[in-house]
């Protein structure tokens, strides 16, 4: 049975080279269904695999509470668009002392501004720097790691220390071969020194993470202050089983403060950081769809040309099928022979179609920004509908040659 096999691949690639500029044309067709499955599919895992990167950092044990609950906004097309009041200072202080939950730790933080020069010995940044202000409790509640020099303690926010946490970019930047902690920085004419740098984040559907300092709240509102400034309060739990009366509990204690009656509805969003990241990944199932559907399409074209390349070949060798079976060869033989000839261009295209999809892929998920990883799943489908075009490509040509009569087949001209 294996040197069978061996015999009928080895006729079945004579047969290719014979005819190198139709296989050709069946192999680019059969390719180019496969590249634009794996194609699309790669760059939704790079994107999918970005959304995770972006959020796993928070952990699922989080949630923030802001002026609206933009998740739940996601492809919802609301006729009566609700305006929101902002959160206000007095109204996020009132939360973080009426909320005590076990477990939990709350933090307090808005962008004071953004398109911010930032100077350094003579020195200076493009304006394109965002201030943000946060308290101790900002970095861990958000994800966000320190790699040189410390966080923010609550000695530093207590007494509204002129100290500043960087975004990654300024070693980059500004302080480019210059370790920046302990070096003073200006913003707007006031001295900060830098206590800390933070690890890189990346953009995040075009916006960077790497750009930003970080202040304490009061010295931010002393010196960036403008009217009606929204306020976030991220919440991290530390006990995970305990988020879902945690998030109740937070739901209750701002209704509390923003003083609704048991019959309004919310004004303000609470988001879950598990939710938003389901709620994102559900969108690129439609990008997955998409892929499939443009897929099936090319591929089901090029399996009717692959069908009838093979027709044609059944035609010109009718007279070697006749000579074939005239010497004792079975009619499963001229069968196999024949599928093993249309499994053959049929794989080589898929891995023509695989190699193709997944470079477009990478260099679009690059250019874009997303986390690339190489897409095995993409790939095993590949294989798989390449199989299934094979077999109902080769199925019904097989079958004809196998019956063919021999002394009509050696009559053939």
């Amino acid at each position: 049975m294996v040197g069978l096999f061996k015999e009928n691949t080895k006729i079945a690639l004579d047969s290719i080279r014979s005819q190198a500029l139709r296989t050709s044309l069946t192999v680019f067709i059969i390719a180019l269904g496969i590249t634009a499955l794996v194609g699309i599919l790669t760059v939704v895992s790079a994107l999918k695999n970005t959304i995770l990167n972006d959020f796993a950092s928070m952990g699922a044990n989080t949630f923030s509470i802001s002026q609206y609950d933009f998740s739940s906004e996601i492809n919802q097309n609301d006729v009566d668009v609700r305006v929101n009041p902002i959160i206000s200072y007095p109204q996020a202080r009132e939360f973080q002392e009426k909320y005590s939950f076990p477990f939990t730790t709350t933090s307090l933080s808005f962008t004071a501004a953004s398109a911010v020069e930032v100077k350094y010995s003579g020195e200076k940044t493009d304006p394109e720097i965002s201030i943000v202000g946060v308290d101790e409790n900002f970095c861990p509640n958000k994800g966000l790691q320190v790699t040189k020099g410390r966080n923010f303690n609550s000695f530093d926010i207590a007494n509204n220390n002129y100290v500043c946490v960087l975004g990654s970019d300024f070693e980059k930047g500004l302080f480019d071969g210059i370790n920046p902690i302990d070096k003073i920085i200006s913003i707007r004419g006031a001295k900060f020194k830098v206590i800390g740098v933070l690890k890189e984040k990346g953009s995040t559907f075009g916006n960077s993470q790497d750009l930003r300092v970080l202040i304490p709240n009061q010295v931010a509102r002393s010196l960036f202050s403008a009217p009606n400034i929204n306020y976030d309060l991220n919440v991290m739990v530390n006990n995970e089983a305990l988020l879902d009366e945690a998030v109740d509990d937070a739901l209750i204690t701002m209704r509390q403060v923003r003083r609704l009656s048991p019959v309004e509805k919310e004004n303000f969003g609470i988001e879950r950081s598990d939710d938003l990241i389901q709620t994102l990944l559900s969108n690129t199932e439609v990008l997955s769809i998409t892929a499939w559907v443009i897929g099936i399409i090319t591929v089901f074209g090029s399996s009717i040309a692959l069908m009838n390349i093979m027709l044609v070949s059944v035609s010109e060798r009718t007279r070697e099928i006749g000579i074939r079976k005239a010497l004792g060869a079975k009619s499963s033989t001229i069968a196999w022979q024949f599928f093993t000839e249309t499994l053959v261009i049929g794989q080589l295209g898929g891995i023509v179609g695989i190699i193709l999809g997944i470079s477009i892929g990478y260099g679009i998920a690059m250019a874009i920004g997303f986390t690339f990883t190489i897409p095995w799943m993409a790939i095993i489908w590949a294989f798989v509908t390449t199989f299934i075009v094979t077999i109902m490509s080769g199925l019904l040509p097989a079958i004809k040659a196998s019956k063919l009569d021999p002394v009509e087949a050696l009559r053939h001209e």
